[in-house]
């Protein structure tokens, strides 16, 4: 029986740098039922602090580290129950340290909660990123891409190129790492957010940018979609066409097949 072929992540993480032209570095999410299983990792860095979830993350994808924790690394149980390394029992459900900070009323901060989408608990024991294309998460759960605006709509078109399907999207508000890693990862759909305040604050990401988190084997259908919309003149960067020029030439070799 021949082996399965290994995914060349360094080639499918350079096949999007060169579609997307991202600034920000592909990485892999994935969990572990034992904490041996993820300290076994080539390079994996142990934090020597307490975290967010949203800084772990960003260890990997604006500094290129291996990162791998459990429980006690995290802050709180916000980040640890997204991720399926705490409970989502009653104290978590109710939300009560947010009344007055995030919510308005018990009820509010109880209604967000209980919205997020979050891995189930009693499972897994610990959690890693790393870059995509070094390959040590072998496969990841799931894989996280930063773009703009512009990138984001350009990798949703190379997922609809084939197989099309309507995304629907959700966006919690605070807390969108669950509209993301905790979507895709409870899911296993493409999820894409918009960054809370904590990802920006704590995590880094910057203003321009969103989320898109997916399981890795959409990967090569999107580069396939993407590359086919290219051959077509549809890619990244979109060039301006202007605001008061005839369009009809524009719009002739952007929605027509030519004859």
């Amino acid at each position: 029986m021949s082996e399965t072929p290994r995914t060349d992540w360094a080639k499918l993480v350079d096949q999007l740098n060169g579609l997307l032209r991202l600034k920000t570095t592909v990485i892999g999410m994935k969990l572990f039922e034992r904490v041996e299983d993820m300290a076994a990792i080539p390079r994996i860095r142990r934090p020597k602090a307490v975290h967010t979830t949203d800084q772990i993350v960003s260890m990997a994808s604006r500094l290129g580290w291996t990162v791998g924790i459990t429980a006690d690394d995290l802050v709180g149980a916000q980040c640890r129950a997204v991720i399926g390394l705490a409970p989502q029992d009653e104290s978590f459900r109710s939300g009560e340290r947010y009344v007055g900070v995030w919510h308005a009323t018990k009820e509010d901060a109880r209604a967000r909660q209980e919205a997020l989408d979050c891995v189930s608990h009693g499972r897994y024991q610990a959690m890693a990123v790393a870059p995509l294309a070094a390959g040590r998460l072998d496969p990841p759960d799931i894989c996280l891409i930063y773009a703009t605006p512009g990138q984001m709509i350009i990798l949703i078109n190379g997922l609809q190129w084939k197989n099309y399907r309507k995304f629907a999207w959700s966006v919690v508000g605070e807390t969108a790492c669950a509209d993301s890693w905790g979507r895709a990862l409870a899911t296993g759909e493409p999820s894409l957010s918009l960054p809370c305040y904590a990802e920006r604050r704590y995590g880094g990401v910057p203003d321009e940018e969103m989320l898109m988190a997916l399981p890795p084997h959409y990967l090569e259908p999107a580069i396939t979609g993407m590359t086919a919309l290219a051959a077509n003149g549809l890619r990244y960067p979109i060039p301006p066409y202007g605001i008061q020029g005839d369009v009809r030439a524009g719009m002739g070799a952007s929605y027509s097949k030519p004859s």
